[in-house]
């Protein structure tokens, strides 16, 4: 029962935290009909800020590190975006109404990476005095591209097998190549990961160390505020297009990131012990799989999957997934590390 009582008093502490009261701020200024308005490329801009300074810190710390200490996170990150999609799959296909499309969308989606929950993670562990390895963000590829791609995968071969046996019925098969290979260039070129490989890149080639103390430092947690607050008022202005989106996509954005993050925390766990994963990265590696791409995702899934609904996907990750992810997975899941690991 102590035990109980104290995981509820950490996890409610965690809402005081600066990174999610700007996200709630934002919130209640758009519930209040605020005309408050970030122009998109200034959102850009910090994004691309945020995550190439991230990338340049995983790299520096990746260039010291031992990387057989990163193999097995790194193996468990890939196959965390893969079963979060397969899972997915196994659950949408059960649930009454839902175009298989639509299901692995949405699926491929939550199985990608946010890169404002990273974000927001890092500063709230940091925060906390919670101690993780500089290179977990660099996660980020390892389980956003092999998600992306396996939806969109599953999805073009499912629309091929039903336009190949219509073609069948007509007497005329019509059989189309997946391009894979098209997929992850798509996924490598996004906005999103484009910024965190650049970074990783200078941070493992070049010696970027002056700039990110002088200039990426001392901005990060500002410009992180900034992106909370944009991220509030749009969650709140999309909880329109749920009225759009069949309550089975609110549910599972719902309860999904939950079961997500627990899968992970799981694999961590054994990484813990299996090579000493630290405490922290296990609980960043819980906050990656808890998220919902909200960046490169969906452009990537319009592209691979174009005729599934976006308002089943958008909506359900921007609505409900992205504020589940940040207000509910983080401080629970650094809330469940203090149990679990102690401190």
């Amino acid at each position: 029962m102590d035990a109980l009582l104290d995981f509820a008093g950490q996890f409610l502490s965690q809402f005081q935290s600066p990174t999610l009261s700007f996200l709630l701020g934002g919130a209640l200024l758009a519930a209040f009909g605020s005309k408050l308005t970030i122009p998109n490329p200034v959102y850009q801009f910090v994004v691309f800020v945020l995550l190439l300074k991230i990338g340049m810190k995983g790299g520096v710390e990746i260039r010291e590190a031992n990387l057989l200490a990163m193999l097995l996170p790194a193996v468990f990150s890939v196959v965390t975006g893969l079963l979060i999609v397969l899972l997915g799959q196994a659950v949408f296909a059960r649930l009454p109404g839902i175009r298989r499309e639509d299901g692995l969308a949405t699926a491929g989606l939550f199985g990608a990476v946010s890169a404002s929950s990273l974000a927001a993670a890092i500063v709230m562990l940091e925060e906390q005095g919670i101690a993780f390895e500089a290179w977990v963000p660099a996660l980020y590829p390892f389980m956003d591209i092999p998600a992306l791609v396996l939806a969109i995968v599953l999805a073009t071969r499912h629309r091929q097998q039903a336009e190949g046996e219509a073609g069948d019925a007509n007497g005329e098969p019509t059989p189309r190549k997946v391009d894979t290979w098209a997929i992850v260039k798509e996924s490598l070129q996004g906005s999103a990961l484009s910024a965190l490989i650049l970074g990783l890149a200078l941070g493992l080639l070049a010696r970027p160390e002056s700039v990110l103390q002088s200039f990426y430092e001392p901005v990060f947690r500002g410009l992180l505020s900034v992106l909370m607050l944009v991220l509030g008022m749009e969650a709140w202005s999309r909880l329109r297009e749920l009225k759009a989106v069949a309550h089975w996509f609110a549910l599972y954005a719902l309860v999904g990131p939950v079961v997500h993050g627990l899968i992970a925390f799981g694999l961590g766990w054994i990484a813990h012990h299996a090579v000493g994963f630290s405490p922290g990265g296990v609980v960043l590696l819980a906050v990656i799989a808890a998220s919902n791409s909200d960046i490169s995702g969906p452009p990537t899934i319009r592209a691979g999957i174009p005729w599934a609904n976006p308002s089943t996907y958008i909506g359900a990750s921007t609505s409900v997934g992205t504020p589940v992810a940040i207000a509910l997975c983080i401080p629970l899941f650094a809330a469940l590390g203090k149990l679990v690991f102690g401190g």
